[in-house]
């Protein structure tokens, strides 16, 4: 009997418009716990809306999204109910854009925001934030709070949208290290977005690309072109030359010399014994 492969998520013939613009149309697409995959394609692709989807804060126009199996719940007013076990890196707008940066991480973390304010914002660049509202922030100050609150929430699913786009070079590595060691630690499903295959394809272990609301193709680490192996041609060269080197070298005639006159001599006593 053949095992069913457990999936994260799943989408089936998935579908998002508002109004008269389809944003989104996925036909399948399966998800596998523990691996990194990086959505990739141009603004307006569907990069968002698909995380948006999965992180329960958009509700699909059709088709079906599953999580470990079941459906995507909703309450009495329709919305969708969010699972504990997804965070997405913008999903605390939600609370409002009027509240503070530290009001909201002690909505999410509680006593724990005490330690948060110490980790993260008690140095001169990042302190100014903490009592600022979330409505106040440029592009580049959200998408950090939204890094930092994706590194201490701890979840089983991680989605981050528009991953390194407004972070300084060394600040991307450092938040990178980061997620690699959750994925590898925690065994974390990281999903991330990015316009800049660049930036991801040596993060990610699988590539998916969107254009115009529709996968284009998907590419995994195992489908990409192979290393060069000339390293290994010029390493048996280099053998080759220690060769001809060894075998050129004086010394090595020399002795290989006497070896050949020891044995000669070695068998002339024999024959006279």
């Amino acid at each position: 009997m053949n095992e069913v492969k457990r999936l994260i998520f799943k989408v089936d013939r998935l579908k998002k418009s508002y109004g008269s613009f389809n944003a989104l149309n996925i036909k399948k697409l399966d998800i596998h716990p523990g691996t990194i995959y990086a959505l990739v394609g141009p603004p307006g692709s569907g990069k968002t809306t698909l995380l948006e989807l999965l992180s329960g804060s958009q509700k699909p126009s059709s088709g079906s999204l599953y999580f470990e199996n079941d459906s995507y719940k909703t309450n009495w007013l329709g919305k969708i109910i969010k699972h504990e076990e997804i965070f997405y890196n913008y999903g605390y707008e939600e609370f409002g854009s009027s509240l503070t940066v530290g009001k909201i991480i002690n909505k999410l973390y509680g006593k724990k925001s005490n330690t948060l304010m110490k980790r993260h914002f008690s140095g001169p660049r990042f302190k100014h934030l903490w009592d600022r509202s979330i409505s106040n922030l440029t592009k580049g100050e959200l998408h950090w709070v939204g890094m930092v609150l994706s590194l201490e929430s701890d979840p089983r699913v991680l989605l981050i949208d528009e991953y390194g786009v407004h972070l300084t070079n060394d600040m991307e590595q450092e938040f990178r290290s980061q997620l690699k060691r959750m994925n590898r630690t925690l065994g974390t499903t990281i999903i991330v977005s990015s316009p800049n295959e660049a930036l991801v394809k040596n993060f990610a272990s699988v590539l998916i690309f969107l254009d115009n609301g529709h996968i284009s193709k998907i590419r995994s680490r195992s489908n990409r072109p192979p290393r060069s192996r000339h390293s290994g041609k010029r390493k048996s060269g280099r053998n080759n030359s220690r060769r001809n080197n060894r075998n050129n070298n004086p010394k090595h005639r020399s002795s290989g010399s006497k070896d050949n006159h020891r044995s000669s001599n070695n068998k002339e006593s024999n024959r006279n014994k």
